[in-house]
């Protein structure tokens, strides 16, 4: 229906067509010639048009079959390919398509990537501040100190507050421009009227107050109150004393290097040093071992997954994502850099704690716990004494383990700093902790009372010098350490149970001693110009090293064999050593 400018309809219908191509439908039903120009050249087959109707769809034309298609008057397959659009052939489809699929699978790519980037970048993290130096947690650093809180209305005592005076609110009276004039005058001065009204009204408010609180400070719910107060500082006060009590009887008990105290304090200090890196559990439990003064620290390391085992990825030609995946070496040593910084930190927590200067050396072990494993993996291993500890920087000043430009986050192994300290103190460290290659612990925190065996090479040559130090031996000297043993020379007063030079062989080996280790002490005796040699072994010796010290020309080598070293380890230390090899 059209309509005329005034808006009123003028009688004349507009046809609506329900789609573009309907007009030319019905055209090329009635056998209508169609130029070129014709308007289903522009409007593609589909649906509801020429060429993709399907049956009963469009109008039908007589004397065909119903649901013949138009332009097939034998009722097949039309020979314009009337068949839906999205069968055609994929040759034929949109290259839009195509490109938007490239631009999804980039952008799944990028965020990937981005994922492995933020995996770098936690790593690079912990790296620093598992780096960062910790605070000594020494008894005096735990001391707790008490402030008396006051009572909150603590002030001037309430009865002793003088009552409010009428003169201390009264206002200067008006100076008289006649000094002759009465104060009569003076009292019709609208000011000063004005000022006096003001002041009654404060004095009378500040006398009502102080008459409020003169009633309250003597009731009893005031003096409970107060009471409480002074009962919860009380309380305050003999908590923070009776912890300090505690803690110097922890400290006396330190200084006399019982077990207990001694794991306390050490525990508190390996705690406190993960305060940096708590979302990185690094649990590190303490057995002291009174027998050598050896601390002996297990700590768990972190999960080998943590170190990312992907660079990123890329975009493959035909459209696939692949992985990028980092070199192993590159990977085993991103995971030792951070091993080696919990190590170090946790030396030197032990380190910072003994102030008194109890701890011989220090023992850590680091290990793998993984997910049904029966056994855990022993990956790192350090044996330090006290005077290896004080040569070595366990953590720099200022900002830890610098970086260089040209190396990133994931330096060599054999350039990061902190393996370097770690080596220089004789640590032993898995070369690929991915391949599960394990070490040999220096020392186990098992038993109560250890046996030789269980001792590192430390502790047995502390516990060897100890023996000799307590029988007379002075001015020690070790010459050659390791695992099994140690030779070291020493001299003794005159007046000592030891006197004169000695050179001394110990070991623990399960080897009986044979003659002719006893025949090479005795060499070593003349070289080094000494009187005696000592040939100190946790075994035994053979019957023939027997005999040959029995002759008069190796009657200057002593022997000690394992049950007496056992009688030393009592008499002299106090302290049993368990039988075993």
């Amino acid at each position: 229906m059209q309509y005329s400018a005034d808006g009123q309809s003028d009688g004349a219908a507009t046809a609506q067509f329900p789609q573009p191509g309907f007009l030319a439908s019905v055209f090329r039903d009635l056998g209508a010639d169609q130029g070129p120009e014709s308007g289903d050249a522009a409007s593609p087959p589909g649906p509801g048009r020429p060429g993709g109707e399907t049956a009963g769809e469009g109008p039908s034309v007589p004397g065909r079959p119903t649901g013949t298609p138009a332009g097939d008057p034998g009722g097949g397959p039309s020979a314009s390919g009337s068949a839906d659009p999205g069968s055609a052939d994929p040759s034929s489809s949109d290259p839009g398509d195509g490109v938007a699929a490239h631009g999804r699978a980039a952008a799944l790519t990028h965020h990937r990537t981005l994922t492995v980037q933020a995996e770098h970048d936690r790593l690079t993290d912990l790296l620093r501040r598992a780096a960062l130096p910790v605070s000594a947690m020494d008894f005096e650093s735990q001391l707790r100190h008490y402030e008396p809180r006051p009572y909150p209305a603590d002030g001037p005592t309430v009865l002793d507050e003088p009552e409010p005076r009428w003169e201390d609110f009264a206002p200067a009276e008006p100076t008289a421009a006649d000094p002759e004039s009465g104060p009569s005058r003076r009292l019709l001065d609208s000011g000063y009227q004005r000022e006096l009204a003001q002041a009654r009204l404060t004095h009378q408010r500040t006398l009502r107050e102080w008459r409020t609180r003169q009633a309250e400070a003597g009731r009893p719910a005031a003096d409970e109150s107060r009471r409480a107060h002074e009962a919860a500082e009380e309380a305050r006060a003999r908590a923070v004393r009776e912890y300090n009590e505690s803690l110097e009887e922890c400290r006396r008990a330190y200084r006399l290097a019982e077990p207990a105290a001694v794991e306390s304090l050490l525990e508190r200090a390996l705690a406190a040093a993960e305060t940096a890196t708590q979302d990185l559990p690094a649990p590190c439990r303490a057995v002291f071992r009174p027998l050598t003064r050896t601390a002996v620290l297990d700590l768990d390391l972190p999960p080998l997954d943590l170190v990312p085992s992907l660079s990123g990825y890329r975009l493959a030609p035909d459209g696939d994502i692949v992985p990028v995946p980092r070199p192993p070496a590159d990977r085993a040593t991103d995971y030792l850099r951070l091993v080696a910084r919990l190590a170090l930190r946790a030396l030197q927590a032990a380190d910072a704690v003994d102030t008194d200067e109890i701890l011989a050396g220090v023992v850590l072990n680091g290990w793998l716990r993984e997910p049904g494993a029966t056994e855990p993996l022993c990956l790192l291993s350090v044996d330090a004494d006290r005077d290896a500890l004080a040569r070595t920087r366990l953590l720099p000043p200022g900002t830890p383990y610098e970086e260089r430009d040209d190396e990133g986050v994931y330096a060599d192994a054999e350039q990061d700093e902190a393996l370097v300290r770690l080596r220089q103190l004789g640590a032993a460290v898995t070369p690929d902790p991915y391949a599960r290659t394990v070490v040999q612990p220096a020392a186990r925190a098992g038993a109560t009372v250890p046996a030789a065996p269980d001792l590192s090479a430390n502790e047995f040559a502390q516990l060897v010098r100890d023996l000799l130090t307590r029988g007379g031996l002075a001015e020690w000297s070790v010459r050659l350490r390791g695992p099994a043993g140690l030779v070291a020379t020493g001299e003794g007063s005159p007046g000592s149970a030891l006197p004169g030079r000695w050179v001394v062989w110990a070991s623990r080996d399960a080897t009986p001693v044979t003659a002719e280790q006893i025949s090479t002490l005795a060499e070593a005796v003349t070289e080094e110009s000494a009187e005696r040699g000592l040939r100190l072994t946790t075994g035994r010796f053979t019957d023939e090293a027997l005999n040959l010290t029995a002759a008069e020309s190796h009657r200057h080598i002593h022997l000690i064999d394992g049950d007496g070293v056992r009688e030393l380890a009592r008499t002299h230390l106090g302290l049993p050593l368990a039988a075993g090899l």
